[in-house]
């Protein structure tokens, strides 16, 4: 009878647990060293292969960066990225697609993966559900880009993604950073560089406790620091001590449809 029920309480491992498992080995990495390079614990890693508990998007896309080409299409299609949106942000690649029907590519993630110029080096990067407001405008209240749930995967060329780890996209409400940035586009943005210091006369991310995240362009004018929008129609915004605002990211580049 106990043997039974032992039985009975053993399930049978998913395809995906086993193809995380098989990636683990042929990488040669404990559970520890494989959960460090995805940003997990070993205990997930070892609930991931036992079939308890799923990936996450964000899971997902840690795993197909680090497995590369072709495994990574696996994990990224959990994740939501078809081929279909490559061919959308990255004609090149499409033409590619078309010509040999698939795509033959090495699959850049931080630390690892195979540098040669033959061939595209990608990362995948996660379009969350996060609107960063330009000025007169009211963002998300979250202090932290990398929490909110998925929107979808955008893939773009590792030269584009300094910090591949750091690096996610959200959307852009309002009108003041125009003709540079458009209500609607889509931001990358590091995470990973938030030093005022370093940021002079780049467009950021900030973050206000009542006005939630916001974009702008950071200028230093002697020692005051100002977020100060593309368009003159929109006051600037002195940062001092009654403004108690928070640097979150440089934004890389951006993307939206064509008018």
């Amino acid at each position: 009878m106990r043997k039974s029920r032992g039985k009975s309480n053993m399930l049978p491992k998913s395809e995906w647990a086993t193809t995380i498992y098989e990636l683990r080995q042929r990488l040669n990495l404990s559970q520890d060293a494989f959960g460090h390079r995805l940003r997990s614990s070993a205990m997930c890693i070892s609930r991931w292969e036992r079939g308890m508990h799923e990936p996450t998007a964000g899971g997902y896309i840690e795993l197909g960066n680090l497995a590369g080409a072709p495994l990574c299409w696996y994990f990224w299609g959990r994740a939501g990225l078809r081929a279909e949106d490559l061919r959308r942000v990255m004609p090149k690649f499409g033409r590619q697609l078309g010509r040999t029907g698939s795509l033959n590519f090495q699959i850049a993630s931080a630390g690892s993966g195979l540098k040669t110029s033959k061939v595209p080096q990608l990362v995948a990067i996660p379009l969350q559900e996060v609107v960063a407001a330009s000025h007169g405008e009211r963002g998300d209240s979250s202090a932290t880009l990398h929490d909110a749930p998925f929107e979808g995967v955008i893939a773009a060329p590792k030269d584009w993604c300094p910090n591949p780890s750091a690096t996610t996209c959200l959307r852009v409400r309002g009108k003041s950073m125009m003709p540079l940035i458009h209500d609607g586009y889509i931001l990358a943005v590091d995470s990973s560089q938030t030093n005022p210091a370093k940021l002079n006369g780049k467009v950021v991310i900030a973050w206000h406790r009542d006005m939630g995240l916001t974009v702008s362009r950071l200028q230093h004018y002697d020692h005051t620091d100002v977020l100060q929008p593309e368009s003159r129609e929109y006051e600037s915004i002195v940062l001092d001590s009654k403004h108690e605002w928070k640097i979150m990211a440089k934004v890389l580049w951006w993307i939206g449809s064509a008018p």
